[in-house]
């Protein structure tokens, strides 16, 4: 390691031979006994012959360091020559933040600045606890510490791994960064678990003095390294379901698949218009439609259909409560994880062909240049006529031949100037593609490719956005006298003018500019012509990635304040309620406020909307995780192999390279650039030897040899190939 790190020092043992202390480090040396033993009280002889300073003249400077401390009110005399710690500092709560490496902090409630924990002052506190700590009293240019004394609210609790068995002892080795001990799991706690398994691990207990938690297996996902195993495991390792429980299964089972007169009663009547789906080619869950057909007077009726999962999903329902609690369905490498049950979310909700279908619809009359004359919101009924998958839409697109040509080709034109205006009014140009795997049977990924949005898919996307605004429109900004009532919005926050500055400087060594200063339109412009010039060049990924890092997070907000990337001032999401629970949440408001009902509570659906980002959040890692393995996996049949990269991040502890050919990400570790001391600028992006002044940069070009890969830790380990 080329990195110097401070650590935690203790106070020196007795015996050997000892240098001389000056009085600050030996001021610190004893604190830190007093802090290790609160409780104790000493005399100076006995201090001195704790720190190995038995002769005189260091009894003596131990002496003088006790009252410079008692001075300073670090430790109190507790009666004449015998001191004892000062432990009458100031408590406060906050969360507690573990580290495998035993760098522990905590971080208060007010927003103060992090205080470390030491390991012996943790309390066994987990990742995430809400803790009541002690702050230590402490000198004047020294690191504050902080001793958690009680633990209020524990957050996790349960891991996974594999278990390790071995004369009749059982572990749990978990990869967790937050756990730096295995679990020790008593073998009536197994709950038929076998050595190699893939288990989730609930901890029951931590005595105060044991070294490992105590666990019990709560479920065995399978065979260590078997997929479904490890793809289990991914959900479980971000707390997200990977089952349904049984009763949610037999609720979905019973609902009716039989549209009765009443259904249909009240909605308008539009099976005879030509519908059609475009989805990917292994969807099921189709969960819009699109319609179309010209008007008497030479307009254009677009009609974006979305299906009416509400209809059968009442609130406050066993399927409405799993549903709000998974939030999202999950889309892993391999699989989808849906957020309904296949019953309603592949079958009775699907917009299937020829099958009629309830919906919620956002019906658009349009001239040639994509202009709205006028729209209306409405609940109907349809029966789509042809199921596309993107690639079928866009050879007819592309060819001008196939099912449905007219209509496809006219609403792609429609599309186009759409998304021309967005462009016009400010949005990103954020097009980036998408990493894919071809896999066997088995789950063994055969080949990365990386899938491009086209023509058909922009298609979808203007249109879905077209009602996504206009159902935010239609209660955000309403016409006339009309207030503005309670509602779930899509926000995106304007970027951070430091993130965007600090890219703004990292990007002119490519040769791009960017103006950071001016009004919204213009910084998106430049944004565009940025990241314009950069398509097709090796550093385009970079600088793509860079870009959405240097923007704000999207959530869900009943606070509307529009959607920068976007460039919309209303924005929702509606399009999506077979996956999305927030859609679900918007067609429920929208059914009510179209049939006059009054603003209902803010407070529940803002509490919903918090925890709704939350578990899109924790999805999107669980796909990037997912993403990371099967790269992993992907990489280990080619140990050994020299590939062309890209540093595609820059730590203390070494260099990410992204590989061109196939994306797939590793770490060269600092410590194998074994010619020199290397230093971690932060600032810079750059880890910089010390004697040579050579310097790696976030965006140089590089070429590696693959030495290794852990599946376990999801880690590819490269080396520098010249």
């Amino acid at each position: 390691m080329k990195v110097k790190r401070k650590t935690d020092s203790a106070p020196p043992k007795r015996g050997g031979k000892k240098k001389p202390i000056g009085q600050e480090l030996l001021a610190d040396t004893v604190l830190k006994l007093f802090q290790q033993t609160p409780k104790m009280i000493y005399n100076y002889r006995q201090i001195s012959k704790l720190i190995g300073m038995e002769v005189r003249t260091g009894r003596l400077k131990v002496a003088e360091v006790l009252n410079l401390l008692a001075g300073e009110h670090l430790i109190v005399e507790q009666e004449p020559g015998r001191f004892r710690y000062n432990n009458l500092g100031t408590v406060a709560v906050g969360t507690f933040q573990r580290r495998s490496n035993g760098k522990n902090s905590f971080l208060p409630e007010d927003g103060g600045e992090p205080v470390f924990v030491a390991e012996r002052n943790s309390r066994h506190a987990m990742e995430g606890d809400r803790v009541r700590v002690q702050l230590f009293a402490r000198r004047k240019g020294t690191t504050p510490e902080a001793e958690v004394v009680d633990v209020l609210e524990r957050r996790k609790s349960t891991f996974v791994g594999k278990l390790q068995l071995s004369r009749g002892v059982a572990f749990l080795i978990t990869e967790d960064k937050t756990l730096s001990n295995d679990i020790f799991i008593p073998k009536e706690m197994l709950n038929g678990g076998k050595n190699n398994d893939k288990a989730v691990v609930r901890i029951v207990e931590w005595p105060e003095n044991a070294k490992n938690p105590l666990g019990e297996v709560i479920d065995i996902l399978g065979v260590s390294g078997r997929n479904d195993a490890e793809m289990h495991a991914i959900l479980a390792e971000y707390g997200l379901p990977y089952i349904y429980p049984r009763q949610v299964e037999e609720a979905a089972e019973a609902v009716s698949g039989v549209l009765t007169p009443a259904d249909v009663a009240g909605r308008e009547d539009l099976r005879r218009i030509t519908t059609f789906t475009i989805d990917p080619h292994d969807a099921k869950d189709f969960d819009d439609a699109l319609s179309f057909r010209r008007t008497a007077d030479g307009n254009l009726e677009v009609g974006i259909h979305i299906a009416d999962v509400t209809h059968y999903v009442k609130p406050g329902s066993l399927l409405d409560r799993e549903a709000y609690e998974r939030a999202t369905s999950v889309y892993l490498v391999d699989r989808t994880i849906p957020m309904l049950p296949e019953r309603l979310s592949n079958q009775l909700c699907s917009l299937r062909p020829d099958e009629d279908k309830l919906c919620f619809s956002v019906i658009f009359e349009l001239n040639d240049a994509a202009d709205i004359c006028a729209s209306r919101i409405v609940r109907t009924v349809i029966r789509s006529n042809r199921r596309f998958t993107y690639e079928e839409a866009q050879a007819v697109i592309e060819t001008g031949e196939g099912d449905l040509g007219d209509e496809l080709l006219t609403l792609n034109r429609l599309a186009q100037l759409l998304r021309k205006k967005r462009f016009e009014n400010g949005a990103i140009d954020f097009d980036r593609y998408e990493v894919k795997f071809e896999i066997d049977a088995e789950g063994k990924p055969l080949r990365v490719y990386f899938k491009e949005a086209k023509e058909a898919n922009r298609l979808i996307e203007e249109f879905m956005l077209l009602a996504n605004r206009t159902v935010a429109e239609y209660v955000g900004k309403p016409a006339g006298r009309r207030r503005k009532k309670t509602f779930v919005y899509r926000i995106h926050e304007t970027p951070n003018p430091e993130k965007l500055e600090n890219f703004a400087t990292f990007i002119r060594r490519f040769g791009y500019k960017l103006k950071t200063d001016g009004s919204k339109s213009e910084i998106t412009r430049s944004i565009n012509r940025m990241l314009d010039s950069a398509r097709g060049k090796p550093e385009e990924n970079l600088i793509e990635t860079l870009a959405v890092r240097s923007m704000q997070k999207a959530r869900y907000s009943t606070d509307n304040i529009g959607h920068y990337g976007l460039a919309f001032g209303h924005y929702s999401h509606f399009t999506s309620p077979i996956r999305r629970y927030p859609d679900m949440m918007v067609h429920r408001l929208l059914e009510h406020y179209l049939a006059g009902g009054a603003s209902l509570p803010k407070e529940k659906y803002e509490e919903a909307c918090i925890h709704c980002s939350e578990m899109e959040q924790l999805a999107a890692n669980a796909e990037r995780a997912s993403i990371k393995y099967k790269q992993v996996e992907f990489m280990s049949d080619r140990i050994g192999q020299i590939f062309d990269g890209v540093i595609s991040g820059v730590t203390e502890w070494g260099l990410y390279v992204e590989l061109n050919e196939n994306k797939c990400e590793g770490l060269v570790p600092v410590r194998d650039l074994d010619d020199d001391f290397y230093e971690f600028d932060e600032k810079n992006y750059a880890l910089t030897g010390r004697r040579r002044k050579r310097t790696y940069r976030l965006g140089d070009a590089v070429s590696i040899k693959v030495v290794h890969a852990s599946l376990e830790r999801k880690q590819l380990d490269f080396t520098l190939a010249e």
